[in-house]
């Protein structure tokens, strides 16, 4: 999404076209991917219903897709010899115009159900719990030598380093 955002279509065109099949081919690619692998973890690790709403997601991801490009391509072949990725401002009722809004809220529609599609996972991520153990190997941060404390028991950090005095 950074390289859309980035490479807008009023600058470098061809590089907002390879942001856009890179996030949102990839990304509706990766949404019926895991729909499917929801579909074989259901009844063991979820509901049926959290698999009916990703596939519905999915298939929201899927219209606002078709819609964004049969809608770009109409945009496009209504407006011969303008270069309608430098076009800045539109006003009613010029050609093009009516499939420049619908592309527009394709492309919108499309962002939120990538959203929407990642708001269905907070059920199950509430159900991993992640640990981090921390391991002191130095004495202190600037040697060069890499060895552990002599007591194994707990900390023995005593420097002021890492004691917060200086």
């Amino acid at each position: 999404m950074c390289v859309v955002a980035n490479f807008q279509k009023t600058t470098l065109f061809s590089m907002h076209l390879v942001g856009a099949i890179l996030t949102f081919g990839i990304g509706a690619l990766y949404v019926f991917i895991q729909t499917a692998l929801s579909y074989l973890m259901q009844p063991h690790i979820h509901s049926k219903t959290m698999f009916w709403t990703r596939l519905s997601v999915g298939i929201w991801t899927l219209s606002s897709i078709i819609s964004m490009f049969v809608s770009s391509v109409i945009m496009y072949s209504t407006l011969p010899g303008v270069e309608v990725n430098k076009k800045l401002h539109w006003t009613p009722g010029e050609p093009g115009f009516t499939a420049h809004i619908v592309s527009t809220i394709s492309e919108w529609s499309l962002a939120l159900s990538f959203i929407s599609f990642f708001l269905t996972y907070i059920r199950d991520f509430k159900k991993i719990n992640l640990r981090a153990s921390a391991e002191l190997q130095s004495n202190h941060l600037y040697e060069s030598q890499h060895y552990r404390p002599v007591s194994a028991r707990g900390p023995t950090e005593t420097s002021p380093l890492l004691t917060g005095s200086i």
